[in-house]
């Protein structure tokens, strides 16, 4: 009997060894995918906290909520100087603007397009 007790004493022993290491295992493994992610400042950039871009209005498109800006670097979407068109968050945004009119505004990535979230008049 001592021989039974004591093989199955190692073979418990054993066990509850190997499960608590493939608990570690399994630990180690699930972290990096549970630990938090930055998201890219492009689409995530509260409109808040994103610096203003000067630029000139070159076309408003009420009917499509688009405008086309010419404007400088837009450092949390890591862009240069260009012209190129952009979504507006706000429709009511168009309502005041001309071809030519110097603005400041802030974008943002949502949905995968570049979209104007804020935009005002430059002094």
């Amino acid at each position: 009997m001592k021989t039974s007790k004591k093989a199955l004493t190692v073979v418990a022993g054993l066990l509850i060894s190997c499960s608590l290491t493939a608990q570690a295992a399994s630990h180690a493994m699930a972290a990096p995918a549970a630990a938090p992610t930055a998201a890219p400042a492009a689409t995530t950039a509260p409109a808040a906290n994103a610096a203003m871009t000067s630029a000139e209005v070159r076309k408003v498109d009420k009917e499509n909520k688009k405008v086309t800006l010419k404007h400088g670097e837009i450092k949390n979407l890591d862009m240069p100087p260009m012209t190129m068109v952009f979504k507006v968050k706000d429709p009511a945004m168009l309502d005041k603007l001309q071809p030519g009119d110097k603005v400041i505004f802030s974008a943002e990535k949502i949905d995968g397009s570049f979209t104007v979230t804020v935009m005002e008049a430059a002094k």
